[in-house]
């Protein structure tokens, strides 16, 4: 299998373990990636694109409104919006909060299973509510490839901890194996599947 998105979906401890993923993700790296981080709006929620930027050697960017999806690109969800993808772009929403959450890990992940079926992958990970755990049920019942943050390797377990228990997660990957996993996957104009 061939993919054309990443979606990743943090929360309490999001900013660590988002570090860590995207830090593994080489230079070339071609599949678009989306973030739906749970935070504060003002100063504080502003810091995490240079923070992840600090790690990552793709282009990490604050997410706009019908913007295009870019290879090399990691796009993080603006504090206080959802982040939807659709085929090709992404779009803002001021929607109601979704699990307590704007922006909703389960929005983006809904969004992704509609947009790229079996071509989307989600990651969820570190967190302390169960936002995600629908949206990465969604992302495997269309032929998408899902992972889970081993609890054990999180600050927070609940989140990935309540996917698992869904049956939501086709793998489940200790934080420091889930970029390395992600880097071996290979995009739709490339052809192949996950490693």
């Amino acid at each position: 299998m061939a993919f054309e998105l990443i979606a990743l979906g943090g929360s309490w401890g999001g900013m660590r373990a988002l570090a860590s993923v995207l830090g593994a993700l080489p230079e070339q790296f071609e599949i678009p990636v989306v973030v739906a981080q749970h935070r504060a709006g003002g100063g504080q929620g502003e810091m995490l694109e240079e923070v992840l930027a600090r790690s990552s050697k793709l282009d990490v960017v604050a997410a706009t409104d019908k913007e295009p999806l870019l290879p090399g690109h990691v796009y993080v969800a603006p504090a206080d919006y959802h982040l939807l993808v659709e085929p090709g772009h992404l779009a803002l929403s001021t929607d109601a909060p979704v699990e307590f959450s704007r922006p909703s890990i389960d929005v983006l992940f809904d969004s992704a299973a509609h947009a790229y079926g079996e071509r989307a992958v989600g990651v969820l990970l570190t967190g302390v509510n169960i936002d995600g755990a629908a949206g990465l049920a969604r992302i495997a019942a269309a032929g998408g490839f899902t992972v889970a943050q081993d609890p054990a390797t999180a600050e927070q377990p609940e989140m990935p901890a309540a996917a698992i228990a869904r049956g939501a997660a086709r793998r489940v990957l200790e934080l420091e194996r889930i970029g390395p996993f992600l880097a071996g996957l290979r995009p739709a104009m490339a052809g192949g599947g996950p490693g």
